[in-house]
């Protein structure tokens, strides 16, 4: 099977796939972080409109969609940066792929395009954390936990300020990322 993660830098989840005997390929506008050939970096639209993907599963930035930013939406509809996240979000959803989840946080994609088909958390995956998930979903079926664990730490919101902080936010639990490859890759 073909499989896109866009806006991925990690590699996390090209590499549970690739490990499944997958063609996954990452694409972002960062380096990847494991310098693997299997990672496009530019636009994800240049890949979906030239390759012939059957899956895309796509972690678009939640800078200005998170809730956990609300206090900045007033300034980020002024600027209509906000605006301009959704409409990212929208064309990703529409993409000519037969099988697409988008994930991201709690976010305004629940107001203004519409609600998760599934919410999930790293400790059903076997990370003992809380972070809620939402996943969109095209043609898949949700993800059934994998490895329920204790705890319920929420570690990611309790990071301190520091320059690389979103980037260790925004990274995809081992966990998650092998349910996508193991449940997916076999849809």
């Amino acid at each position: 099977m073909r499989v896109l993660i866009a806006c991925e830098y990690s590699g996390r989840v090209r590499e549970a796939f690739r490990k499944l005997g997958h063609d996954a390929v990452i694409c972002d506008l960062l380096p990847s972080e494991d310098n693997s050939p299997h990672h496009y970096q530019g636009d994800v639209f240049d890949l979906i409109n030239t390759r012939g993907f059957d899956l895309m599963i796509a972690h678009p930035p939640c800078t200005h969609l998170s809730v956990s930013g609300a206090r900045h939406f007033a300034a980020k509809q002024a600027s209509g940066v906000q605006q301009a996240a959704l409409q990212f979000v929208i064309n990703l959803m529409c993409a000519p792929i037969e099988r697409i989840a988008i994930e991201n946080p709690i976010s305004v994609i629940s107001t203004y395009i519409r609600k998760p088909d599934q919410i999930i958390q790293p400790w059903q995956f076997g990370h003992g954390e809380t972070k809620a998930t939402c996943l969109w979903l095209k043609n898949l079926p949700k993800l059934t936990p994998s490895n329920i664990v204790e705890g319920r730490e929420a570690r990611v919101h309790k990071m301190p300020p520091s320059p690389t902080r979103w980037k260790e936010r925004s990274r995809t639990y081992q966990g998650i990322a092998d349910a996508f490859a193991a449940q997916w890759g076999a849809a």
